[in-house]
């Protein structure tokens, strides 16, 4: 079921996640929301940056029980957060004591990306357990568009390649196509976001579901 109060936002590298985050944050005004990412900036989560930076090389199954390892981390960990709106661990606590938490990526990254080339079974194993997002944001963008963003920045990591993001991105049509046959019985609410539009434009939507959601202005 959904964990209210809790919001993910998805999507194939370079969909622009990680910038709406932050247009989220320039509008906490109240100290109302926390934000947060995966992998995480804990100790678990640092090793995972490691292994995207191709420093360390794991088989995708493992790094299917390395992302569980550190989400379990990010929901069921004491609350830890740091520069006032940063949640490092803790999801579930904050959440429950009223804070928004939103956060850049969450497991159906996993059932995307480790589902690739591994059995898609054992990403869906080892993340059955954790909650669900009251609403989910999936970041719509082809391959193409989400590279030429990526190098524009100078760096990669290893599975910012253009076969492999062709098929993550397929493998997350799957998954959400199975989430919205149940969306009735789960409670989470899935939004499809176009990510080429226009940043603001973007923003714009995103905030309004938010609102909607909260029954409040930002």
């Amino acid at each position: 079921m959904a964990l209210q109060n809790f919001i993910v936002f998805e999507g194939i590298d370079g969909a622009g996640t990680s910038t709406q985050i932050e247009c989220l944050r320039k509008r906490n005004k109240d100290g109302r929301f926390l934000f947060t990412q995966e992998p995480t900036s804990a100790p678990t989560g640092l090793f995972l940056r490691q292994m995207l930076r191709g420093d360390v090389r794991v088989s995708n199954q493992t790094a299917a029980y390395l992302f569980a390892a550190d989400r379990n981390e990010h929901v069921n960990g004491s609350l830890l957060v740091r520069d006032d709106d940063r949640l490092v661990t803790g999801i579930r606590q904050a959440a429950q004591e009223g804070k928004i938490v939103v956060s850049d990526r969450y497991f159906f990254s996993s059932l995307a990306y480790q589902s690739v080339d591994a059995d898609a079974q054992v990403a869906r194993t080892v993340n059955s357990h954790f909650p669900l997002p009251a609403l989910l944001f999936y970041f719509e963008i082809s391959p193409g568009i989400s590279l030429g963003r990526i190098g524009s920045r100078g760096t990669k990591e290893i599975y910012e390649r253009m076969d492999f993001l062709s098929r993550t991105v397929d493998a997350y049509h799957r998954v959400l196509k199975e989430y919205e046959a149940r969306e009735n019985e789960t409670g989470m609410e899935i939004v499809h976001v176009d990510a080429s539009l226009p940043k603001d434009e973007v923003s714009r939507i995103i905030a309004e579901k938010i609102e909607a959601y909260l029954k409040e202005p930002l």
